[in-house]
């Protein structure tokens, strides 16, 4: 793959070249430079803040359809940003004005003027750090908001177990239960974490699963059994968690991680063996979703998670990786566990 320069007058994007075979490799994208655009009538230039790191990106590289359509070879790779208003030929869009969209692993973008309808615009006084509209108050913190909230649906005093806890998604939705008063149990991988998860995030409980006896201590952890079931693993894990729900339970599918790799080897048909007889025995209910699901009412989840950060109630923790040039080892973090909440790529100064 050719390097390419620091000047940064010109658009470095990475294009697909070929589908990957399990976990992503650099040698499967070609990382270039190109003209920086310009936008026609109607349209807006954006130069990318951060670039969101989502499990969803790895699925998108195969060639089958899952959420959206697969990103074509020779395409720049699809991914979610927080950008910057650089050039601007509509009236709405004004130089300096913040958006998150669409924007694609690359410094700049011009979405079509019809596309402008999906770019969200930044309220310029959320009491919050900019970057958590990538996280907490963003799309990070829309999955766990409506995920646990409208289907999930947690009384006081249940307990909700969160799988993969210590990420992006699973440790605000661990916080969220925390502030409707369930009693929460988190799954993470390794001592720290699951200190952290307890310390710093105020969950009752953790499992870490990277221990030979983590069944165990998840039924130590869950002795009255498990009312909600936040999912983003999959796998063994939740095949285990499905044992300790109880009779009416609900499952909140937000992801499937174990398995996107795994998933990519099979020609890109995502395949995440379960056991279901639970579901059935135990009358589950069980919801998959993703966060566009609820678009119309993302001001409502974003004045809501603001105001939780900003009174303490949500703790906010990110790890930031610097330079576009890092995007795709940064992916990887995600199933590496090499990551404590939301995981973002610095590609210009705030």
């Amino acid at each position: 793959m050719a390097e390419v320069s620091s000047n940064r007058n010109v658009n470095r994007q990475f294009r697909l070249k070929k589908r990957p075979s399990g976990k992503i490799q650099r040698s499967d994208f070609d990382f270039v430079e190109s003209p920086i655009p310009q936008p026609g009538p109607g349209e807006v230039l954006f130069r990318t803040l951060y670039l969101s790191m989502e499990p969803i990106y790895r699925l998108w590289l195969t060639d089958t359809d899952h959420d959206l359509p697969p990103v074509a070879i020779g395409d720049v790779v699809r991914g979610v940003g927080l950008a910057r208003v650089v050039a601007s030929n509509n009236e709405a869009w004004k130089v300096g004005d913040l958006g998150s969209g669409m924007f694609g692993w690359q410094d700049y973008a011009v979405p079509p003027a019809p596309g402008l309808a999906r770019v969200a615009r930044i309220p310029a006084n959320l009491p919050v750090p900019l970057r958590a509209t990538m996280g907490s108050c963003g799309s990070t913190g829309f999955c766990a908001y409506f995920g646990l909230l409208d289907i999930g649906k947690p009384k006081d005093g249940e307990t909700v177990l969160v799988s993969a806890a210590a990420g992006a998604v699973g440790s605000i939705a661990g916080q969220i239960a925390k502030i409707k008063g369930a009693r929460v149990v988190g799954i993470a991988g390794g001592a720290e974490k699951c200190r952290m998860l307890r310390d710093e995030f105020g969950f009752d409980d953790a499992v870490d699963y990277k221990r030979p006896d983590w069944r165990e201590q998840l039924a130590a952890a869950t002795p009255n059994g498990i009312a909600v079931n936040f999912e983003n693993v999959g796998g063994d894990i939740m095949n285990a968690v499905l044992e300790r729900m109880n009779k009416g339970g609900r499952v909140v599918l937000c992801g499937l991680i174990s398995s996107y790799n795994d998933g990519a080897r099979d020609g890109g048909h995502l395949v995440a063996p379960g056991n279901f007889v639970p579901v059935f025995t135990r009358r589950l209910t069980m919801q998959g979703f993703v966060f566009t699901d609820f678009a119309p009412r993302f001001g409502e989840a974003t004045k809501q998670l603001a105001q939780w950060v900003s009174e303490g109630k949500i703790k906010d923790r990110d790890t930031v990786v610097k330079g576009l040039e890092n995007a795709v080892d940064a992916l990887n973090q995600q199933f590496d566990g090499g990551n404590i909440g939301k995981l973002v790529v610095e590609i210009s100064e705030p």
